[in-house]
């Protein structure tokens, strides 16, 4: 189940932020400080009139165990992130937390797509996408790009040069 965050988050938020979840990220394990930085970040962007920006919490059994973002590029498009707890990985929870996303982007917003990326070291997180009706659709910067379409038509897939959208 998706929720919005609140302060009292910030220490599930920083198991979420540690140990080899971090390391695809390109960042060290979040420190207390900044995981009560990154939930008022998520409650300020939840709050802004437009919304730009969703960091929700996922939760399972009454448990914080990951976050999925879904930051809005144009009025019909956004991109898709997510991180759980190492602990949680391969139980399908990331996968039920991203198609949640989804039909949120698709219904609720009226989003024609979304896209995603992964690092091309973390195949798991491809098969995340891919069981969440992504279609890979070629390299963006180094990462791996996905697209998913409203109705869930799969991406037209870009071949091997690199994709150009930002």
């Amino acid at each position: 189940m998706l929720r919005e965050l609140v302060r009292s988050d910030a220490p599930a938020i920083r198991r979420v932020f540690a140990g080899a979840s971090v390391t695809y990220l390109g960042r060290p394990a979040m420190t207390g400080p900044e995981a009560e930085e990154y939930v008022a970040r998520a409650m300020a962007w939840s709050a802004a009139d437009p919304v730009e920006q969703f960091a929700l919490g996922a939760e399972t059994g009454g448990e914080l165990i990951g976050i999925v973002r879904l930051r809005l590029v144009t009025p019909q498009y956004g991109r898709v992130g997510y991180v759980f707890r190492e602990d949680r990985w391969g139980s399908g929870h990331a996968t039920r937390a991203v198609r949640e996303l989804s039909a949120f982007a698709f219904g609720t917003l009226g989003l024609t797509s979304l896209g995603a990326r992964h690092h091309p070291n973390n195949p798991a997180s491809g098969r995340v996408l891919t069981k969440a009706g992504f279609t890979r659709t070629g390299v963006l910067n180094g990462m791996i790009a996905y697209e998913r379409l409203r109705g869930g038509e799969a991406g037209v897939p870009i071949g091997p040069a690199p994709c150009t959208r930002k």
